[in-house]
């Protein structure tokens, strides 16, 4: 059974990325540099920035499932998902945190870095494009080595 999503629900996500892409350019974190100095300790406005997303998202988890019992556009019912904490959690954010702190911008920034005239960016959005890649082509050989009946069966 197919949901029917409501008819605003593209243009809305639409303009949340358009306010998300402004607000990391207007705070200037769509610049790789300014990331970096927050690495190295000299700047804290990307805490600042970081802070005050996690408040307003906080309040929003907090109090939108007390007022609506579904979501307003997609009629889906409100449920936490969780991820256990695992080996491959624990990797893939040390491999993400690295490609962060070597190219000094996250993937949302990055395509916000783009609006801003950063066009050496594309250089790192490649990398995650092929990273990314890689990663589903090694998982799938995983699970196909691991499906694959050996000669003893």
């Amino acid at each position: 059974m197919s949901q029917q999503r409501h008819p605003l629900f593209v243009p809305l996500i639409f303009v949340g990325g358009l306010i998300f892409g402004f607000g990391l350019g207007f705070s200037h974190m769509a610049r790789p540099e300014v990331v970096l100095n927050f690495l190295q300790f000299e700047d804290f406005g990307l805490l600042f920035v970081m802070g005050g997303a996690a408040v307003v998202t906080g309040i929003a988890f907090a109090l939108v499932p007390r007022l609506f019992d579904r979501a307003p556009l997609t009629g889906d019912t409100y449920g936490r998902r969780l991820k256990s904490f695992d080996r491959n959690v624990l990797i893939g954010g040390a491999i993400f945190g690295v490609g962060w702190g070597l190219s000094g911008i996250c993937p949302g920034a990055a395509y916000a870095s783009l609006g801003v005239g950063n066009v050496t960016i594309l250089w790192a959005l490649a990398g995650m494009f092929v990273g990314a890649y890689l990663q589903g082509y090694w998982r799938s050989q995983r699970a196909t080595s691991r499906t694959t009946p050996t000669g003893a069966d």
